[in-house]
């Protein structure tokens, strides 16, 4: 799944106008995706901690914060013409963050049970998907080519955070299985997809959201883990220390990215990468 591609339900869409079409908008799906991926939802988790806590600016203010970033740094991502490794993972960092502080403002702000946010997340992510393909006739990630495109997929990146959140809550809660432990499950939970795309030919689509949904709670649980006292079950080294060396690690990433643009998809003006053969996933 390193390199998944959606060909199973990514068809080309042979209406996209000329006039619509622009240079695929998002990263080839590498391990290095993978792996930047958890590093910014370990970031969403400890970040958002530092802001609230460290910081004192409450939840409340904490998310409008947070909120008028987002749409500052995704007015630059729709804008931009192709993929800018900075722009794009800094997107995905504060929509971790932000889907974050939705399922923390529902649950403690609004009495919302962790129950019914994930149920509510699921039911939102599910209808996002629904309308996506019932416009677009496509769910690929390899060819995010036209606005509308693009507005369905960071919607559903949205949703995949939030709920990531508060199914991730929910079983760290109700099992009150400790950091170390959680990370371990979820990260089994995604090695089992793995090898379910693989040798099962479970569907790219399912299997690459699926993952992209438990790398949410997987990176926070490495977040808490990182950053909680030892009291707590961390290893004590604050959100300040661990949200600065995953931010590091990022910006190293990105900037090698951005230098070599090895992570940029080779698919442009509407041509859909599903096409390729399931080795090049």
């Amino acid at each position: 799944m390193s390199t998944m591609q959606t060909n199973q339900l990514g068809q080309k869409n042979a209406s996209i106008s000329p006039w619509q079409q622009m240079l695929n908008k998002v990263p080839a799906v590498t391990l290095a995706f993978w792996i930047i991926k958890i590093l910014c939802t370990t970031v969403g988790e400890t970040a958002a901690d530092f802001l609230n806590t460290t910081l004192n600016l409450g939840l409340t203010g904490t998310s409008l914060v947070m909120a008028v970033l987002l749409m500052a740094v995704l007015f630059f991502q729709f804008k931009a013409k192709r993929y800018i490794p900075s722009v794009y993972w800094l997107a995905v960092v504060l929509l971790s963050i932000v889907g974050t502080l939705i399922t923390d403002n529902l649950t403690d702000n609004f009495g919302i049970s962790l129950v019914t946010t994930t149920g509510i997340f699921a039911m939102a992510l599910a209808l996002t998907f629904i309308a996506w393909y019932a416009s677009e006739k496509t769910l690929s990630i390899h060819s995010i080519v036209t606005r509308k495109r693009e507005v369905f997929y960071w919607l559903a990146i949205l949703f995949t955070f939030a709920l990531g959140t508060a199914s991730g809550d929910l079983i760290a809660e109700h099992f009150n299985l400790g950091y170390l432990v959680s990370a371990l499950l979820f990260a089994g939970v995604i090695a089992a997809v793995v090898v379910a795309y693989w040798r099962f030919n479970l569907n790219a689509v399912l299997a690459f959201w699926i993952a992209y949904i438990l790398t949410r709670p997987l990176g926070a649980s490495i977040g808490d883990y990182l950053s909680q006292s030892r009291d707590d079950g961390g290893l004590g080294l604050g959100t300040t220390v661990t949200s600065a060396l995953f931010l590091a690690a990022i910006l190293g990433l990105v900037i090698y990215f951005t230098m070599t643009k090895e992570d940029a998809e080779e698919t442009r003006d509407g041509q859909d990468a599903n096409q390729q053969p399931k080795t090049d996933n």
